[in-house]
């Protein structure tokens, strides 16, 4: 087989703990409880409305008439709609794609050569090594570490850019740290950029979801001294998942932005993968997007503040963040290094939840869990895992 394709891979013992207790019945007695699930259609924040509806039914739809780099009335509402005054965007430095991976492959193809690499934090979400190994580009990773906070590890990242490296990548509030680089920490990255000469990719497709009411996380669009591109999609800022629409901003010196952006189109025009419906249809959701995004906010801050309860009561902790749709939770230490918290979860007490090595976390006394559970389901799963800690869990 083609080796950037992955050997069969055999099921991970959580994988095979949940196909177990779905073979047994377990649910016909205690539902199980997915405490993992991100996908807001599944979550009960329907998103689609007859506005967006009637958007998509667009009659113009019937014609056929592609822009390698999206319609431009879908660009200007995007420019329209994430623009800031100290950070404008240009539509005709936006770029449509059909997805955040997409958006990834696109750049990793208009940046490298195979075999150069680009540098990528650790711990983060799962998909860019699989994307990197198809385009056969290398990933060298840098460190995020928690004191409290999370903090760049500066030296790390120093020793992660090489030679060959192309791009520093940032995830903008991460998945699933859901932390964001000081003003501070942002500067030394630019700078770092500028001096090895190497491009940003900042993927902001959390971008709009704060922890703290009122707080606006900050962005990477706008003038910069280096090429960087900024990721965004419909699939967070909407909730719409199921429409396949993301984009790239690009920003930095003018010649060298015209050079890359010319490069994108030439790739974008080879697959022209955005659906005109969508595209059309697109300055209305984007328009629409508060009540999801509202809707969203309030029941992330709702579960935020039940699972901060919960570890208070229990003796755990919740590891401090600035946004994102994910929380990261420490068990009680007489959880201990023995057993994986998330697979004595599942297998005791009816809950999944996700391990933190499945995104390089190192600490095995963590678990990852979605802030879009329906916040019933939390509450019960969170009273099951609290009696099974009473009761003596010891890991």
């Amino acid at each position: 087989m083609n080796r950037r394709f992955p050997d069969a891979a055999e099921p991970n013992s959580l994988a095979r703990l949940l196909a177990e207790k779905r073979r047994s019945g377990t649910r016909e007695r205690r539902p199980l409880l997915d405490l993992t699930v991100t996908n807001p259609t599944a979550a009960g924040l329907i998103a689609l409305d007859e506005s967006s509806r009637e958007a998509l039914a667009d009659d113009r739809a019937a014609a056929y008439d592609p822009d390698p780099r999206g319609l431009l009335s879908a660009r200007e509402a995007i420019a329209a709609e994430f623009g800031r005054a100290d950070a404008p965007l240009d539509p005709a430095r936006i770029a449509l794609t059909a997805s955040s991976s997409e958006s990834y492959a696109h750049l990793f193809r208009l940046l490298c050569e195979p075999g150069d690499d680009l540098v990528v934090p650790r711990p983060s979400y799962p998909l860019l090594e699989p994307i990197a190994r198809l385009e056969d580009v290398g990933l060298e990773s840098y460190r995020l570490a928690y004191d409290g906070r999370w903090r760049l590890d500066l030296d790390s990242l120093e020793a992660a850019v090489g030679s060959r490296t192309r791009a520093i990548v940032l995830v903008e509030p991460n998945n699933p740290t859901g932390s964001v680089l000081s003003q501070e920490e942002r500067r030394a990255v630019e700078a770092l950029a500028e001096r090895r000469g190497v491009a940003i990719i900042a993927d902001e497709v959390f971008g709009e979801f704060p922890w703290e009411a009122g707080r606006a996380l900050p962005t990477w669009a706008g003038a910069r001294v280096v090429p960087t591109f900024v990721l965004g999609g419909i699939s967070k800022s909407c909730g719409l998942p199921q429409l396949k629409l993301g984009w790239i901003s690009i920003g930095g010196p003018a010649q060298a932005v015209e050079r890359l952006a010319s490069g994108l189109e030439w790739i974008l025009d080879l697959f022209l993968s955005v659906g005109t419906p969508v595209q059309l249809a697109l300055p209305r959701l984007l328009a629409g997007r508060d009540a999801f995004r509202d809707a969203t906010l309030a029941r992330m801050r709702t579960n935020l503040a039940t699972w901060r309860r919960w570890a208070d009561r229990v003796g755990g902790a919740i590891l401090d963040a600035d946004g994102g749709w994910s929380v990261m939770a420490r068990f009680p230490s007489a959880a201990g290094p023995h057993r994986d918290p998330a697979e004595w979860a599942l297998e005791a007490c009816d809950v999944l939840l996700h391990p933190a090595h499945f995104y390089d976390f190192e600490d095995d006394r963590h678990v990852v869990a979605s802030l879009l559970v329906e916040p019933g389901s939390l509450e019960e799963a969170l009273r099951r895992l609290e009696h099974g800690i009473a009761a003596g869990y010891k890991g």
